[in-house]
């Protein structure tokens, strides 16, 4: 048989890091190519590098059929299952996979209620009293991944890393996408960058790691300071007030003052009265 590679499937998980590649090259030829290829029909699931090496030194393998492969959502699900387990894929890539699962599976569960009602619009008028109830369709579970905690718990990661994985999914240039993929830029330093217009990631990109860096610190830097014209209309926006209740208070002063001053007039032309009298 034939074994058919699929170039979007094999593109679908990311691939291996040269360093991983050549250290699986390593083992295949000193131990052989241990795992069989998982195959549906003739097509190739899982196994593609391993497939890869042994052809380039004509090196023997297994293959094994999944006969619980009804669709390519199947195949898709049962990938990212496979890689979700494993240790050698980093938190980022974990990220991208369940939320990838999650898709499939709010897509499923939407086709499967469509279905339902398509079939109940199609179905024959009837009279109940003729036949027995019919038990309605059942619809998928409830998906596992519909929050965000139990997102992050598939992916293993915290829920804020979730939240910023899928910043970076709807955001990042593909650049920038790149970078954090290969473990360049941190999940954490990418959602920042993620957040300036493309032309400034991609530049950070092209400018390396350390300008990266420094473009995810002068974003975080830009959100704990407001900007100058903020403060400067916030001061032009109190002036008046203060300056109304220095007024208040300088009035207030020179009116205690005022009688304060006539009072100690008053009591002196008291005291010059008696004095008059007693001479």
């Amino acid at each position: 048989m034939e074994i058919v590679v699929d170039e979007e499937l094999k593109a679908y998980i990311a691939p291996l890091t040269t360093e991983e590649h050549d250290a699986l090259e390593r083992s295949i030829l000193a131990e052989g190519c241990r795992d069989a290829l998982v195959l549906w029909g003739n097509v190739l699931v899982d196994g593609h590098n391993r497939y890869g090496i042994c052809q380039k030194h004509g090196l023997p393998f297994q293959t094994v059929q999944n006969a619980r492969f009804a669709s390519m959502e199947d195949v898709h699900l049962w990938m990212i299952d496979q890689h979700l387990g494993r240790r050698s894929v980093s938190d980022y890539q974990r990220g991208v996979l369940a939320l990838r699962k999650r898709e499939i599976m709010a897509n499923r569960r939407h086709n499967a209620r469509a279905a339902v009602q398509t079939s109940s619009d199609l179905s024959p008028a009837v009279d109940a009293t003729e036949v027995p109830p019919a038990t309605p369709p059942r619809l998928p579970e409830t998906d596992s991944l519909s929050t965000r905690e139990a997102l992050a718990r598939a992916a293993r990661l915290s829920p804020s890393q979730v939240v910023m994985i899928e910043k970076i999914q709807k955001q990042a240039a593909p650049e920038l996408v790149e970078a954090v993929t290969a473990g360049t830029i941190t999940i954490n330093a990418a959602a920042a960058v993620a957040t300036l217009p493309a032309s400034e990631q991609v530049a950070a990109v092209l400018a390396g790691k350390d300008e990266l860096r420094q473009a995810a610190k002068r974003v975080r830097e830009a959100k704990r300071k407001p900007s100058v014209d903020k403060v400067e209309v916030a001061a032009s926006s109190t002036a008046p007030d203060e300056s109304l209740e220095s007024l208040k208070q300088q009035v207030a002063a020179l009116t205690a003052e005022n009688t304060a001053l006539r009072q100690q007039l008053t009591a002196m032309e008291r005291a010059l009265a008696c004095a008059g009298l007693s001479a």
